[in-house]
């Protein structure tokens, strides 16, 4: 169990827009460390197998996105969704959904899925390695509380989705807030 635990430290290669390149890609490099997402913020973070995934892009994603509010109204400052895959897939598939609330960080090696304990074989899908669904409640940088799908597994058969639903995370925060 990772409650208690400091989140790995880990930098990750993000493409952020730039108007100043001009051109059809104005994106630049940028690194962003694990303390500019998670110092000094409450914030939720999921982690899902693909960008562009069934599961992913139809329920979980779109699902945090229409439920930010009710975590910011449950003292949640950020949502942060994290997947192995490169920045040019994770801004790709933010345009495609039309976030604005949900924020993506790429994991393109995986290096951070690996440090948390979640990095899966998902061969069986033609994926290679990625990460296993699961997501946390981390209080600047320290995991509060942790939600993690049934089954964990190499080539697992199934990808198993509830656990790590916005909803039962919203509701996990409001009876934890009642019970305080």
């Amino acid at each position: 169990m990772l409650i208690g635990k400091r989140i790995p430290n880990v930098t990750f290669r993000t493409r952020v827009r730039d108007e100043s390149i001009g051109g059809p890609n104005p994106f630049r490099w940028e690194d962003k460390t694990t303390a500019d997402y998670f110092g000094g913020k409450r914030v939720v973070l999921f982690s899902l197998p693909g960008a562009f995934t069934p599961t992913c892009s139809t329920y979980q994603l779109p699902d945090f996105e229409k439920l930010a509010g009710e975590f910011k109204a449950e003292g949640i400052d950020e949502i942060y969704c994290i997947s192995v895959n490169d920045a040019f897939v994770m801004n790709a598939w933010g345009k495609s959904q039309n976030l604005e609330k949900v924020k993506l960080i790429p994991d393109g090696s995986g290096e951070f899925t690996r440090k948390m304990g979640m990095l899966v074989a998902k061969d069986n899908l033609g994926f290679g390695m990625r990460s296993w669904r699961y997501a946390a409640i981390i209080n600047d940088g320290i995991v509060e509380q942790w939600f993690e799908e049934e089954g964990y597994s190499d080539n697992c058969d199934s990808d198993p989705y509830g656990v790590s639903s916005p909803q039962n995370i919203l509701e996990n925060l409001k009876s934890t807030k009642i019970a305080a």
